[in-house]
């Protein structure tokens, strides 16, 4: 019984933990004391070890000799890299979804896209929770291709909503974001997987310049 609830504490910490990194609550490029987290989360040292080794698979946290373990930085460089990898495998995704979605998880996908329609017209912020409420997350998930989902969703996904959610989501750039989603739906509901790929495609590289600006301008 201890045993479960135990997984359970780690599992809730690490989760705490990541959202509070990729929302920068701890800050980009700090440093992660495991004596200062176990006391600020509550729970043992094991615990928050366990939670740091889960971070850095999750490519939020590196670890370095004679440093200890660190929130990875947010760089241009480290953005680049990032997008690269995103454009492809998710204009993959894309094309994947428009092939393989069911109808009903298309009509899913749109009526969420309805529900963020208000929220961006309101206050120019596009913020979107982690998971099922994802644009993005749906169309991965929807390619049904498991090792996309594993790449994209358990390896870069939290260090894809850091970058978006610390600098990504806010201004102009919110409508027209919108808008490519809308178009990109409108593809999937085709079953135009060709241009699928070629708007997401398209959507991330959009939002790599939007993103590159504002890391140049600080």
């Amino acid at each position: 019984m201890n045993q479960v609830a135990a997984v359970t504490t780690a599992d809730k910490t690490f989760i705490k933990l990541r959202d509070d990194i990729v929302e920068g609550v701890i800050p980009a490029a700090s440093k992660l004391s495991e004596m200062e987290l176990s006391t600020k989360y509550d729970v043992s040292r094991a615990v928050i070890r366990e939670a740091i080794n889960r971070l850095a698979t999750c490519h939020l946290v590196e670890r370095k000799a004679n440093v200890g373990a660190r929130v990875v930085a947010l760089s241009a460089k480290g953005l680049v890299q990032l997008y690269q990898v995103r454009e492809a495998l998710e204009g993959m995704a894309a094309r994947l979804a428009a092939r393989n979605m069911s109808d009903e998880e298309i009509a899913g996908m749109q009526a969420l896209l309805d529900s963020h329609f208000n929220e961006v017209k309101d206050d120019e912020r596009y913020y979107q929770e982690a998971g099922d409420v994802d644009f993005h997350y749906r169309i991965v998930t929807g390619s049904k291709n498991e090792h996309l989902i594993s790449v994209l969703i358990n390896g870069l996904y939290h260090l894809v909503r850091m970058y978006r959610v610390q600098l990504g989501m806010a201004g102009p750039r919110v409508t027209t974001a919108f808008d490519e989603h809308q178009h990109i739906v409108n593809a999937i509901a085709n079953r135009d997987e060709e241009l699928a790929e070629m708007l997401m495609r398209r959507h991330i590289l959009y939002s790599k310049n939007n993103i590159e600006k504002k890391l140049s301008n600080d």
